[in-house]
C-alpha cells in the first residue's frame, strides 16, 4: 500500500458526511472534494473561537482525515503569497516543488481488503502559496523539559530552513524554556551563530521544566510581535504549546504554533519514533558492553544496567535486541516478581549455572511497585509534573545480593552501571541528524503555509502535520503482546513473568477502539448530506 494517499481519488463529495460549518468558521486548505467539521461555541473578537474543536474529514470506506488548524479558521481575508521556494535554486532540479493539496498519510498502513482506510494525515512539505512574507516573519524557537541528542540540530535546520528557503532573517531563541519567554533575555540566532552547534550535546538555548504560565508566554509573543513559535519538547511541552495555541487563538492572533516532539523514552503516539532515540540506543551499547565485560570477567558475574525510561520501556528494550549480550530485560510495562517459581531470583540462577555470568538491563520506571513494598514510597513530582521514581537500580542489585547472601547457595559477584544521564547528553548521531534536519524543514513548511496548532512528525515513513490533541492524549508503550516484545523474549530467553489474566489484561487494553469522530453533543452528531 502507497504511504501517501490522494485523499480525493475516487471519492464523491456527494457522499460524504458532515457537519455544517457556523458562518464564520473557514474549511480552507483541505483536499479537494473533501469538507470539514469544525464545531464552534462562541464567536469572539476577530472571529477567534474560546473551544477549538478537532478538524475531521470524513471519504468513502472510512477515509478519515484528522486535519490540523490553520490561520484562516479564524482570520478572515488572510493574505496569500507566492512560495519563494520556487525561485529557489536548490530546488530547480525537483521534480514537484510542492505537496499536493490532497496528499495525506494513513495512519496504519497495514489494513483488510473489507476495512476501512481509516485514519489519515496531513502530508509535511511546502505548500505553492504561503501566508507570511519573509520580511514580515519574525520567529522564536524554544527547547523545554530534559536534555536529548538532536536538540541543536533541530535548532540549527530551523534556522537555517527560514533563513536558505524562505528568506527569513529575524530568528529569536529563547533561552531557558518556558519561562525565559518573560524572565530572560533572547538571544538572536543567525545561519553563522548557530553553524556547529549540531556538533554539541545539550541545547544552545538552556532548557528547564515547569514555568508554563499561559498568559505571560502569549502577552510575550504578541509584545515581540513573533508571528511563528517553534516548541520542542516532550509530552508535558506539547500539552503546552496546546494551550499556548488556544489562548493565540482566541486572541485572534497571527501566530503560527509549531510543535517539534522530543522525548528520550520515545513515548509519544503516533509518531514512528522521536528523534535522538537512535543516538541514545546506540550509546546504551557502551554501558551493556562494560556491563558484559564485568560479569565475564569473574566468576558468577552480574552486571546490572539501569536505563531511561520512566513510564515506557523503548531504550531498554531496543538497547538489548540491539546488544546480544543481555539475559534479562526488565520494563515498565511487563509486571516481574522477585521470589518463587519463575521468578528473576530463579532465573538468575538457572543463568549462572548455565554459563557463570549474567547481564541484566532495568529501566528506570520498572518494579516501582515491589520497590514501594520495601520502601517507604513518595508522591513527589518534579516541576513538569512528573513523579519522582525512586532508584531501582540501586534497589534491585541490593536486593540480588541480599538473596543470595542470605540462601547461601552461591556467591556472586555483581556489578552496577548507571549511564541514565550520559546517554542523553551526546550530540546525535548520523542518522537522527538527517531526521532532525527532516524535521525541522517539515515544521518550517507548514507554518510558512499558515499551519498552526500542530506538531510535526514521520508516521509510516512520511513526514506528517499531527493535530496537539493526538499527540497529548495517551503515551507511547511497550506492547507486551506485541511481536517486538516477543522477539526480545526469544533474543534474551528469559521467562515472561506474565501470569494468564496480566496478559488477557493486556490485550484487552490494547484493543482498537473505533474513533469517535463526533461530540458526544447531539448537535455533534448531525450528520447533513451534501
Amino acid at each position: 500500500m502507497e504511504a501517501v494517499c490522494n485523499g480525493g481519488g475516487g471519492v464523491s463529495s456527494s457522499k460524504l458526511a458532515f457537519l455544517k460549518l457556523p458562518d464564520h468558521t473557514h474549511n480552507t486548505h483541505l483536499p479537494n472534494g473533501f469538507t470539514s467539521f469544525q464545531v464552534t461555541e462562541k464567536k469572539l473578537s476577530m472571529g477567534a473561537t474560546n473551544n477549538s474543536q478537532p478538524k475531521i474529514v470524513t471519504g468513502e470506506a472510512g477515509y478519515v482525515l484528522e486535519d490540523v488548524p490553520h490561520l484562516s479558521d479564524y482570520i478572515p481575508d488572510l493574505p496569500t503569497y507566492t512560495n519563494p521556494l520556487q525561485d529557489n535554486p536548490a530546488y530547480s532540479a525537483v521534480r514537484q516543488y510542492f505537496v499536493n493539496a490532497d496528499d495525506t498519510v494513513p495512519q496504519k498502513v497495514v489494513v483488510h481488503a473489507t476495512g476501512p482506510r481509516g485514519i489519515h494525515f496531513r502530508r509535511a512539505g511546502p505548500r505553492q502559496k504561503v501566508h507570511f512574507e519573509s520580511d514580515e516573519v519574525r520567529a522564536c524557537i524554544v527547547t523545554c523539559g530534559g536534555l536529548c541528542p538532536g536538540l541543536n540540530t533541530v535548532i540549527r535546520e530551523i534556522v537555517c530552513g527560514l533563513n536558505y528557503m524562505y528568506g527569513v532573517n529575524r530568528v529569536l531563541g529563547i533561552d531557558g524554556g518556558y519561562r525565559g519567554f518573560y524572565s530572560r533575555n533572547t538571544i538572536s540566532l543567525t545561519p553563522k551563530v548557530v553553524n556547529d552547534i549540531h556538533k554539541r550535546g545539550g541545547t544552545v538555548l538552556g532548557t528547564s521544566r515547569g514555568g508554563h504560565v499561559t498568559k505571560k508566554i502569549v502577552d510575550s509573543i504578541q509584545d515581540r510581535g513573533i508571528n511563528q513559535v517553534y516548541i520542542i519538547g516532550g509530552d508535558g511541552t506539547q500539552k503546552g504549546a496546546s494551550v499556548i495555541f488556544e489562548e493565540i487563538r482566541k486572541r485572534g492572533l497571527k501566530v503560527a504554533v509549531v510543535g517539534v516532539p522530543k522525548t528520550i523514552d520515545n513515548d509519544i503516539p503516533v509518531i514512528d519514533k522521536s528523534f535522538g532515540f537512535d543516538s541514545t540506543v546506540e550509546e546504551a551499547q557502551r554501558a551493556i558492553n562494560a556491563a558484559h565485560v564485568e560479569a565475564t570477567s569473574v566468576e558468577n558475574g552480574i552486571g546490572v544496567v539501569k536505563l531511561m525510561g520512566r513510564n515506557s520501556g523503548f531504550i531498554a528494550m531496543h538497547a538489548t535486541l540491539a546488544s546480544r549480550d543481555v539475559d534479562c530485560c526488565l520494563i515498565p510495562e511487563s509486571p516481574f516478581f522477585l521470589d518463587g517459581p519463575g521468578g528473576l531470583y530463579e532465573y538468575i540462577e538457572k543463568r549462572l549455572k548455565e554459563q557463570g555470568h549474567m547481564v541484566i538491563v532495568i529501566a528506570e520506571g520498572a518494579g516501582q511497585e515491589l520497590l514501594s513494598q520495601s520502601l517507604q514510597s513518595t508522591d513527589q513530582q518534579d516541576a513538569s509534573g512528573n513523579k519522582l521514581l525512586q532508584d531501582v537500580g540501586l534497589w534491585i542489585s541490593q536486593s540480588i545480593k541480599n538473596h543470595f547472601a542470605k540462601e547461601q547457595k552461591m556467591a556472586i559477584n555483581l556489578k552496577y552501571i548507571d549511564p541514565t544521564y550520559m546517554i542523553r547528553a551526546i550530540p546525535s548521531n548520523a542518522s537522527d541528524n538527517v531526521y532532525c534536519t527532516l524535521l525541522a524543514q517539515s515544521a518550517v513548511h507548514g507554518a510558512m503555509a499558515g499551519y498552526t496548532g500542530f506538531t510535526v512528525g514521520p508516521v509510516n515513513g512520511r513526514h506528517c502535520y499531527i493535530p496537539f490533541h493526538r499527540i497529548n492524549e495517551r503515551q507511547h508503550k511497550v506492547v507486551i503482546t506485541d511481536r517486538m516484545w516477543a522477539r526480545l523474549l526469544s533474543s534474551t530467553n528469559q521467562p515472561s513473568f506474565l501470569t494468564r489474566d496480566i496478559i488477557e489484561n493486556a490485550k484487552k487494553d490494547e484493543e482498537e477502539v473505533v474513533p469517535r469522530l463526533l461530540d458526544e453533543n447531539p448537535i455533534n452528531r448531525k450528520k447533513v448530506a451534501c
